[in-house]
């Protein structure tokens, strides 16, 4: 089967106009959508780029979060008998049993909203060794310091090193900035876990516990020590990697879902611009179209070359959609993480499935938008076309 191509491409510019309004319409859509796609990933990618494949976290069963997750110091005690946990060079396990609560901070610009504070034990630098101290020092665990994350300090007010926070009834000096190179860590707010839980009268009982596994390979094993020792039957372990995956999973989702209706109501709009195209480029070819019936060329050649036409026009606004999207990895952004109830930085982050997603969607709408009119131009009688004006 002869498909004319070469015809179709030389006539791609010959309604410059209504072919460039429609791959701009195209590319927004397209644009939205891997948007929103990389909004979802960034945020997926922040919270599992917050844990360690050598850590483990242990919160009650059905805890939603930390916050609502409350682990005592019984429990606490039962967990460090446990096989499988790392010591230090000291013979310390390292193991940070964190207090989590959330305070309100004025944001940059105004308004309130919700910051994450995290009470964590000294050995919190082997726990997490990808915390770098980039301003400032560590805090004192006597006294009421707090250290706070690069973002933290990028978008509320009072938050620089030197500054104090009121909280819990005391005043809390903020006496370093650390960085974990874009993880969730980032968007908090660390305190000395034994200070925390004094300041909220909350005894010994933490949030959650986190440990170091003495090899990231021997978790099963602990997980199996830990499910069969009946005084944590209410509680569970999970990768430091999975719990805080779990924590992005409803926001990301419901990210894809608001974003993917709005892009589906754009997309209309752009496979009506595209189909108007198509039709405007049927009736002005009518003759050649007539001409190349007339020459041999089938019906199905005919349907072919024009839904190929249409199909190029979708792919150059996907392409330049993309390009125009993957700026977006330049910008930060935060908002309320619905698990935690605090604000988390996140980029905008893009993939290879966003590159391929986003093609594969401006492809539909070409072969939505030029379908009918492709079809009308195979059923075009080749007399009656060749008498066409």
């Amino acid at each position: 089967m002869a498909i004319p191509f070469n015809y179709s491409i030389k006539n791609f510019g010959s309604r410059k106009l209504t072919t460039f309004i429609t791959i701009a319409g195209i590319a927004l859509v397209v644009f939205v959508f891997a948007a929103v796609l990389m909004m979802a990933y960034g945020i997926e990618q922040t919270l599992v780029a917050t844990g360690l494949p050598d850590n483990a976290k242990v919160v009650r069963k059905n805890a939603n979060g930390e916050i609502s997750s409350i682990v005592d110091g019984e429990t606490q005690n039962v967990i460090r008998t446990l096989p499988y946990i790392s010591k230090s060079k000291t013979g310390e396990q390292i193991i940070s049993g964190e207090p989590v609560v959330v305070i309100n901070l004025d944001k940059v610009g105004g308004g309130l909203s919700n910051i994450t504070v995290r009470g964590v034990s000294p050995v919190v630098l082997e726990l997490r060794p990808n915390i770098k101290i980039i301003e400032g020092r560590m805090f004192n665990p006597s006294l009421r310091e707090l250290i706070v994350g690069e973002s933290v300090t990028k978008n509320f007010e009072n938050s620089q090193v030197g500054s104090k926070i009121k909280f819990a009834g005391d005043n809390w000096t903020i006496v370093g900035k650390f960085t974990t190179d874009g993880s969730g860590f980032d968007s908090e707010i660390w305190g000395d876990a034994s200070q925390l839980l004094n300041a909220f009268t909350r005894g010994n009982s933490v949030s959650s516990v986190t440990l170091k596994l003495d090899n990231p390979a021997n978790f099963e094993k602990f997980k199996k020590a830990f499910t069969g020792e009946r005084r944590l039957n209410q509680f569970e372990v999970k990768r430091e990697q999975e719990f805080f995956g779990e924590q992005s999973s409803f926001l990301a989702g419901f990210i894809r879902i608001l974003g993917i209706f709005i892009t589906i109501i754009f997309s209309i709009g752009a496979m009506v611009g595209a189909t108007i195209t198509m039709y405007a480029a049927v009736a002005n070819r009518t003759v050649e179209v007539g001409t190349l019936r007339a020459l041999g060329f089938r019906r199905r050649s005919i349907l072919v070359v024009f839904l190929f036409e249409s199909l190029l026009i979708s792919l150059i606004g996907g392409v330049i959609g993309i390009v125009l999207a993957s700026f977006l990895q330049l910008v930060s952004i935060s908002t309320l993480n619905w698990n935690s109830w605090s604000e988390i930085a996140f980029s905008f982050t893009l993939s290879p499935d966003i590159v391929i997603s986003s093609l594969i969607f401006a492809v539909f709408m070409g072969i939505i938008g030029g379908f009918f009119p492709s079809v009308r131009a195979a059923r075009l009688n080749i007399v009656n076309a060749l008498r066409a004006e």
